[in-house]
């Protein structure tokens, strides 16, 4: 008798070790689907490096900082605890007890859940591969450098760290969107505009209509606004075709460019369709900054006149020898493949930077698991002139009854300088 119940205690046991071995393995994997959803890897990873790795120079106004190694090695986050990790991610608090520069979103993932981050704790100490990589020294000169006004930053705009709460009555998959865009996916930190002292005018839909609507230039590319806007925002797009689009950097209404390329890259595709339907809608609730914003009324008067021969309106035949194949001169583009330039927001906004950008520059579609091609647009800047440019730019940003300001040719020369 004493055996058969030494045998069922060891049974027992080896049942409980087995269950939290696969508890564990559980919460790692929901560790790397939040690091996927956080995107991560996108600034923690230098070009050519290993994972996590740190080592991406980072431009600021006062100069560059480098993303630091993330990896479980003694050189990374190897030593430290949940609470300094806690302390890192949501409070903006180094294991040294320094301010982190606000170049990690800590505002944004201030409002992640203790849950999620015990998960992502879990990932990175146990899923990821330690790389011995030291960190690099920022390039900033002093005083400059110094860290404890970085601590004052923190004290004036840092929000306090709690768990997200979703709003009284809330649709359940809009809140779960409003805690993807406004904690983890930190879409704020990009797509919102800042204040002179560097921080993000709304963090979230409840502090105004600043909120997604749009940022200045960053490495040559604007951060689009996201709110309801039609000329300029997301307006004009259904729920499916943002999903489509968040799920393979391509629809029916545009193309991804710039950094957004990346977040589709390494962290969209990677995301549930669920998910992905929880951001879209919320994106949907936001309503336009500008209240007297129209939907896009399609003008045919330029494509009849190109369709008869007249190519005389200033940056047309620039248009029709660089653009028309692919992009067509209905300005309707084709699906998925090239995009509509016929009431894109991109083309609209205020700023003319991503367009003037992309015309110079060209641009790569990437793959992605569910849309494998890849299309290129090549760069003009070796062909156009600066007025040539303006032309062109002018002449996409008026055609089809698109409503986009004045371009000149100084604005393309400091682009393409």
């Amino acid at each position: 008798m004493k055996t058969v119940v030494i045998a069922t205690l060891a049974l027992l046991g080896s049942f409980s070790a087995l269950a939290a071995e696969v508890d564990q393995a559980a919460l790692i994997k929901h560790g790397e689907y939040l690091a996927r959803a956080g995107d991560c890897v996108a600034c923690h990873t230098a070009k050519g490096g290993k994972p996590f790795a740190g080592g991406l120079p980072m431009e600021t106004p006062i100069g560059t900082i480098y993303s630091t190694n993330i990896t479980p090695d003694p050189s990374g986050i190897g030593a430290y605890s949940f609470d300094d990790f806690d302390n890192a991610v949501r409070h903006g608090i180094a294991k040294n007890g320094s301010t982190l520069y606000p170049a990690m979103p800590y505002p944004s993932y201030a409002r992640v859940n203790q849950a999620d981050m015990q998960a992502l704790y879990a990932y990175f100490m146990q899923g990821v591969k330690p790389v011995a990589a030291e960190n690099r020294a920022v390039d900033i000169p002093w005083p400059l450098s110094m860290r404890w006004p970085l601590a004052m930053w923190r004290w004036s705009f840092a929000p306090a760290v709690a768990d997200f709460t979703p709003a009284p009555g809330q649709n359940p998959v809009v809140s779960r969107g409003a805690y993807l865009v406004e904690g983890l996916g930190h879409c704020g930190a990009c797509h919102t505009p800042r204040a002179l002292t560097m921080q993000e005018k709304a963090l979230s839909a409840t502090e105004g209509s600043t909120f997604l609507s749009g940022s200045a230039p960053l490495e040559g590319w604007i951060a689009k606004n996201l709110r309801g806007d039609h000329k300029d925002g997301l307006g004009s797009w259904s729920e499916e075709q943002l999903v489509q689009f968040l799920k393979t950097g391509r629809s029916d209404r545009s193309a991804v460019f710039g950094g957004m390329s990346d977040v589709i890259v390494h962290s969209m595709q990677y995301m549930s369709d669920a998910d992905l339907t929880a951001i879209a809608r919320y994106l949907k609730t936001l309503p336009a900054v500008d209240s007297a914003d129209r939907p896009h009324k399609y003008d045919p008067t330029v494509p009849d006149a190109l369709w008869n021969g007249n190519d005389s309106m200033r940056g047309a035949a620039v248009y029709i020898d660089n653009c028309a194949a692919c992009h067509r001169t209905d300005g309707y583009g084709y699906t998925r493949v090239f995009p509509a330039l016929a009431g894109n927001p991109v083309l609209q906004s205020d700023d003319p930077t991503s367009l003037i950008h992309i015309v110079l520059k060209g641009g790569t579609l990437p793959a992605t698991h569910t849309a494998p091609s890849t299309f290129t647009m090549p760069g003009f800047d070796w062909r156009l002139s600066d007025q040539e440019v303006a032309d062109v730019v002018n002449f996409i940003r008026t055609s089809w009854g698109n409503k986009g300001a004045e371009v000149k040719p100084e604005e393309v020369k400091a682009l393409r300088d």
